[in-house]
């Protein structure tokens, strides 16, 4: 009898080892994120159990790691400290791509459609000049914004579209944290940034709004970018991760209760209500399934679109000391490749959304 008891507790042992030992064994992913409207969902997946359960599906662990400041996020991943990380497309060109970090953009889910944003102080309806592709009233004045940001980019296309550029204004470097503040100052007349401070500057008086990012649709866009060399040896990353993003929109999507309370927790979880949360919501054009995703990666306007990042960000010395033209960073997109072929660093993958769109995760 007790010889029987020692086998057994000796199983059970050898069983709870193995257990461990394969627990230990199990592939383990971080992936960093930041608050902003379009990256909210990959905190309320983790939070719900959702990004558990596809990890779990291809045996692998998964953590989303919130940075309260995104440059910094971004700098951790390229620095090695991420699998993966929310960021801009301009940013995943300009830090991981040109830091030799070869990226692959596994997710993008949305484009900043009106959360992005230039004000502009004065009396009268200065706001009728939005949408006219006109913004000679900026002409001759400072304008504070994040420079060589997403807001810088966003000026550079509104004045272009209006046929003046850089040379005809200002800038005024400015942190995002003190942009709401300035804007309330007589001597700050003009500003550039996004939400939710574009909404709260918006609420000064004679404050008009007179160029939003819903005139460059697709142009600012959110991704989850991972590791390229990551994603090939652990494909199952890429499937948990894309499965659980398109049910988390599914999820949150539309009137019903639950879809409420899945976009009450994200809004409260950035700060504000749910009415807040979905104000914010419209400014941005959330992909709402893989097809519609698909639909915008495999269209020509993607590679247009980074070549114009790619050319920006050259002038203003963002792809590296010594950069010697545009094109010295490769982006590789379904439609076909910008830049140079044989240092291709940053590339956007309809692999995955394929997979969701077919039903086949």
């Amino acid at each position: 009898m007790i010889k029987a008891c020692l086998r057994l507790l000796l199983l059970c042992t050898i069983t709870l080892f193995s257990v461990n030992t394969l627990a230990a064994d199990k592939p383990s992913f971080k992936i960093c994120w930041s608050i902003y409207a379009g990256w909210m969902p990959w905190d309320y997946a983790q939070q719900s159990g959702i990004v558990k359960k596809w990890a779990d599906k291809y045996g692998i662990d998964i953590q989303f790691v919130q940075v309260n400041d995104y440059i910094e996020s971004v700098n951790q991943y390229t620095a090695g400290g991420f699998a993966g990380c929310t960021m801009t497309n301009m940013d995943a060109l300009t830090i991981p791509a040109t830091g030799g970090v070869d990226s692959t953009a596994l997710i993008v889910g949305d484009y900043s459609n009106g959360n992005d944003g230039i004000l502009l102080k004065g009396a009268g309806n200065l706001s009728a000049l939005k949408g006219a592709g006109n913004l000679s009233a900026l002409k001759g004045k400072p304008i504070n914004l994040v420079e060589l940001s997403v807001s810088h980019y966003l000026l550079a296309r509104a004045l272009e579209k209006s046929g003046m550029s850089e040379k005809d204004v200002k800038v005024v470097n400015t942190a995002d944290a003190d942009l709401v503040a300035a804007f309330g100052t007589a001597d700050v007349n003009a500003i550039v940034t996004w939400n939710p401070l574009l909404a709260e500057a918006e609420k000064q008086p004679n404050s008009h709004l007179i160029f939003s990012s819903a005139q460059i649709p697709g142009e600012i866009l959110d991704l989850l970018v991972v590791n390229s060399a990551t994603l090939q040896k652990y494909p199952q990353l890429g499937k948990a991760l894309t499965g659980a993003w398109y049910e988390t929109l599914k999820t949150m999507s539309g009137p019903t209760d639950s879809a409420k309370a899945a976009r009450t927790q994200m809004a409260q979880a950035s700060g504000t209500d749910l009415a807040g949360f979905d104000q914010q919501l419209a400014a941005t054009h959330l992909f709402s399934d893989a097809k519609t995703t698909l639909d915008f990666v495999q269209s020509p306007q993607l590679k247009a679109t980074m070549q114009m990042v790619a050319e920006f960000s050259f002038k203003h010395g963002l792809l590296g000391e010594g950069a010697p033209s545009a094109d010295v960073v490769g982006v590789a997109t379904p439609a076909g490749n910008w830049g140079d072929a044989g240092n291709l660093k940053l590339r956007f993958t309809d692999e995955y959304t394929k997979m969701a769109a077919a039903g086949q995760l």
